[in-house]
């Protein structure tokens, strides 16, 4: 039994360390989602966020911007797992493995 117990609190203290990292990588990388619209034959690109109830549109170029588009790609990976990590932690009995 003191095994099991063992590599529950192991389990456990390996789910809350990832969460707080995979949310300190979050809070480094931007919010939103890049559109690119045409215009008149031209394309222009655009930072999609939203505050609040209201989605805001910001201008961000004529150029195709490849760094945005990787942090945002990025984003999105560390919410995926961050959803799985916090899955994990509710599987986990917390305050048995405390005591």
């Amino acid at each position: 039994m003191e095994v099991l117990k063992s590599i529950l609190k192991d389990s456990l203290a390996y789910y809350e360390r990832l969460e707080r990292d995979l949310i300190r990588r979050l809070h480094k990388l931007p919010k939103g989602s890049v559109k690119r619209r045409r215009i008149k034959g031209r394309v222009y690109y655009y930072v999609q966020q939203r505050q609040s109830e209201k989605v805001l549109h910001r201008y961000i170029g004529r150029e195709k911007p490849e760094a945005l588009l990787k942090a945002v790609q990025e984003r999105r990976l560390l919410r995926q797992g961050l959803l799985k990590a916090r899955a994990a932690l509710q599987l986990l009995p917390r305050r048995k493995l405390h005591a």
